[in-house]
């Protein structure tokens, strides 16, 4: 730097070389932490979620060795710029001028001076390494740096420098510079003039920096933000739709029902959906309780493996298929053998469960199967037990299957609760919770209706953080 231009400056007094080299271990220290979250990360990164993670320990990691960089070139002093034409070698001020130190990032950072008064410029060795020009080469003078620069960007400099040169504003923005093997690297220049004694602009220093690597973190970063604010979006419409299916799907009685309509030995109903607590998509359970046409009453309930739309629409499928073979006449065994011929015949094969029931009201018989689905329980003067199942796989496990059927005689009082497997696993595993299940006996017993035994259960198993959706129905057997 030209001694009539330092002399306006005061000379900057370097930090105890100690308390850098404590800030450069800090920093390294950080940057080792931030890389091992990176690398820990699980997945492949095609979630969202994951990415935008990733995105932003890449971001955190070119910062801190942008730091680190830094803080290498404020301990070791300044560093020697190739000879200005004609002259003697120049240095660069020690807060901005690049090492041979620390890595490739050290040459992000450059100084330039251009004196107006004789039309001279000094670039550090830094800049010309940020902008791929040969060392031995003249610098550029400030007429001469926007042949370097993208046409769009051309504008933008030639802004800068005038409001820089004429009206003393400092300078600090952005362009985009095409080096001799064709690369394009986006640069920060932050400048400012160097008056002289009566006022007027000397000359005009800058300190430019190579931030394309930065940039780009920056924009992947957005992106993986936008991404994941459109997966969001996505999966918000998609809960929604699901909804409204399952919605229009389910029975649309709420709270207690009475089936058949007509004579005396009817059931006491209630069922409850209970949604996951982890706000997942809705799931492919099902309910369902309806009048035959022959005065008997179909009830089930069933479970199809997955989430979102497909598995809703899937579920309908299954439901409506349900209550047209069985108006139809379909006994249990039966019904479970024709849905899985249809889950296996569907263009995206699924797994799921179920359990169907015919109650005939003349005798209290219940006629059952099932699929793969835990057993009804039946609680008879305040114990419960759990029905043994007969034979029958899941829906779309195999092409063919048999379903057996089982049948037991009910007694007025008696209760029966049959539910989807969401509601008794996770914590406590299946065998204990079906246990806790019929440790509700008594309190079951003492109960007036199906809709006060249904509210005991959801007091009992619908408040934990549930992880997946269940459904419950009891029927209470009247006299």
């Amino acid at each position: 730097m030209p001694s009539h231009l330092s002399a306006d400056r005061p000379a900057a007094q370097p930090p105890g070389r100690g308390s850098v080299d404590a800030l450069i271990s800090q920093a390294r220290r950080l940057k080792g932490d931030v890389d091992a979250v990176r690398r820990d990360a699980p997945g492949d990164g095609s979630d969202p979620q994951e990415r935008w993670h990733r995105a932003l320990c890449d971001l955190a990691l070119h910062q801190l060795s942008d730091l680190d960089g830094h803080l290498a070139q404020l301990r070791d002093g300044p560093a020697p710029a190739p000879p200005a034409p004609g002259g003697a070698p120049t240095t660069v001020p020690p807060a901005t001028a690049g090492g041979t130190q620390g890595g490739s990032l050290l040459s992000r950072v450059g100084s330039a001076e251009w004196n107006l008064l004789t039309d001279e410029a000094s670039w550090s060795g830094e800049l010309y390494q940020i902008l791929g020009r040969d060392p031995a080469a003249p610098a550029l003078t400030l007429d001469e740096l926007p042949s370097l620069v993208l046409d769009e960007d051309r504008p933008k400099l030639t802004s800068m420098v005038t409001d820089c040169l004429v009206d003393a504003k400092p300078i600090d923005g952005e362009f985009r510079v095409v080096r001799p093997d064709g690369s394009v690297r986006t640069v920060h220049m932050m400048g400012e003039p160097v008056l002289d004694a009566d006022g007027g602009t000397a000359s005009m220093w800058a300190v430019l920096r190579d931030v394309s690597e930065l940039r780009r973190s920056q924009r992947e970063v957005c992106e993986t933000r936008d991404s994941l604010h459109r997966h969001q979006e996505q999966a918000q419409t998609e809960r929604r739709l699901a909804t409204e299916l399952q919605e229009a799907v389910l029975p649309p009685w709420r709270g207690s029902l009475r089936l058949p309509h007509g004579g005396p030995r009817t059931l006491d109903l209630a069922a409850r959906y209970l949604p996951s607590a982890t706000g997942s998509p809705i799931g492919g359970d099902w309910y369902d309780a309806l009048e035959l046409a022959d005065g008997e009453t179909l009830l089930s309930v069933g479970d199809l493996t997955g989430h979102g739309v497909g598995v809703a629409s899937g579920m309908a499928m299954l439901l409506g298929a349900l209550r047209g073979m069985a108006m139809a006449g379909a006994q249990p065994g039966q019904l479970m053998a024709l849905l899985n011929q249809l889950l296996d015949a569907t263009v995206q094969p699924a797994l799921g469960s179920a359990v169907c029931c015919r109650y005939r009201p003349a005798t209290r018989t219940l006629v059952w199967a099932q699929a793969g689905h835990p057993a009804p329980l039946l609680f008879r003067d305040g114990t419960g037990r759990e029905l043994n199942p007969p034979d029958g796989v899941l829906l779309g496990a195999t092409g063919r299957a048999d379903y057996g059927q089982a049948e037991v005689t009910l007694e007025p009082g008696d209760l029966l609760l049959l539910h989807t497997d969401g509601l008794v696993s996770g914590q406590w595993g299946a065998t204990a919770a079906v246990e806790r299940l019929l440790d509700l006996g008594p309190r079951l017993g003492a109960a007036r209706t199906a809709e006060d035994c249904l509210r005991t259960v959801v007091e009992e198993f619908g408040e934990n953080e549930r992880q997946d959706d269940a459904c419950v129905l009891i029927a209470k057997v009247s006299g």
